[in-house]
């Protein structure tokens, strides 16, 4: 059983006990979340289809750590002129692991 789940703006695959990395959640690690924004379950071969989300249905999860991606290099560059510029980013992350799916 598998369902899709759109999650801060990103649509990802989960199945029970999978762990996933999601852009920074709000609640503190440890904390239980529900997702109900659930676009698509399938149940051993009968599958769900929302329009657009499927009604009723919810994915719990548990915040397991909020981390910090690798870093991103941003460099520019003009030629001949001497003009060149870097820049670091690293985005935050929370992992999470799927409890249950209810639909």
């Amino acid at each position: 059983m598998y369902a899709i789940v759109e999650i801060a703006g990103q649509q990802f695959k989960v199945e029970k006990d999978k762990k996933i990395f999601v852009h920074r959640l709000q609640q503190n690690e440890g904390d239980s979340v529900e997702f109900d924004k659930v676009l698509l379950i399938d149940n051993d071969g009968s599958v769900t289809i929302g329009a657009p989300t499927v009604k009723g249905a919810k994915v719990s999860a548990k915040v397991l750590s909020h981390v910090k991606g690798d870093k991103v290099i941003v460099f520019h560059k003009t030629r001949r002129k001497g003009f060149d510029k870097k820049n670091g980013h690293r985005q935050f992350f929370s992992q999470i692991q799927i409890e249950n799916i209810i639909g």
